[in-house]
């Protein structure tokens, strides 16, 4: 049997790519039954029931290396979060919660800075928030036709979903990167400084130069998963030099004396944005923690 890769799912039919073949595919009733979804970027084997037409049967879902749940997609090993200095304004609370997943799950990942021509204070406020993560960024304008071919690069040989909010500019990245309008782009509401919808499904999308990336639907929030509160300052890069220096095994590094990491927030050597949202994501995961044990 054919084996290939899901480029895309739509209201229960699959797309795979095989041997430089695209297949419209059903699943089989087994995975249903398995509570098992196929989704874009598995492997799979399949059936081929009608040649011409291009039809056949998912017969079997290889294990996956990774899966994401939102966006939902399986087999990635790189992220690109992407940010805009404006219009829409920077969203640092989804951000900070992409990155954290991007660290949770050990892929690498690459900021990109997205309409630099708009707004030089806010984009020298993102690199100097963002520096302390170690995560490549890369600056872009369409209208400055600037760092497109740095990211091409960064792109060559990986499988990358792009994620970030409405309206930043993910759909015209992809097509300034693939040279051609493969998707459907859209404005930010003046009113509302919010972007439409403009991607309703995960999508991978082959490049020349080798390699997949996935567009993905803008969403306005997100969710941190299957953390620990305890675990969540393993993912806080800024941290590091300090944990386990404290007063307190244990520390939480919000209320407990003798905390380096307060220490070092007090002394300008940890941002006091990305410490605030610590704190938040800490208190949520808490909350939710308590609620699953009550």
């Amino acid at each position: 049997m054919p084996s290939g890769v899901i480029i895309k799912g739509i209201g229960g039919f699959y797309y795979v790519k095989a041997a430089d073949v695209v297949y419209e595919c059903k699943a089989k009733g087994t995975f249903r039954k398995d509570s098992k979804i196929p989704l874009p970027g598995d492997n799979v084997s399949i059936s081929v029931i009608d040649q011409e037409k291009r039809i056949g049967f998912i017969e079997e879902i290889y294990p996956r290396k990774l899966q994401l749940i939102r966006p939902a997609v399986a087999n990635i090993n790189q992220v690109a979060l992407v940010i805009s200095v404006r219009s829409p304004l920077p969203d640092y609370y989804l951000l900070d919660k992409l990155l954290i997943t991007v660290m949770q799950k050990n892929v690498s990942g690459v900021i990109c800075i997205n309409k630099i021509d708009l707004d030089e204070e806010n984009k020298n406020n993102i690199v100097e928030y963002y520096k302390c993560t170690g995560i490549k960024t890369i600056f872009l304008s369409a209208v400055l036709n600037v760092g497109f071919n740095e990211l091409e690069e960064v792109l060559t040989g990986k499988t990358t979903v792009f994620a970030g909010q409405s309206g930043v500019g993910k759909s015209t990245i992809l097509n300034r990167v693939m040279d051609s309008y493969v998707m459907e782009t859209g404005n930010v509401s003046d009113k509302i400084d919010r972007g439409k919808h403009t991607t309703r499904h995960a999508e991978l999308i082959e490049l020349k130069s080798g390699g997949f990336v996935v567009d993905t639907p803008g969403f306005s929030s997100f969710e941190i998963t299957d953390i620990e509160p305890g675990d969540l300052q393993k993912y806080y890069p800024e941290f590091g030099e300090y944990i386990g220096k404290c007063r307190f095994a244990g520390c939480s590094h919000i209320s407990e004396p003798g905390c380096e990491v307060k220490s070092a927030l007090e002394k300008g050597l940890i941002s006091s944005g990305r410490y605030e949202r610590y704190i938040e994501f800490y208190n949520s995961l808490k909350e939710k923690q308590r609620k699953k044990y009550s």
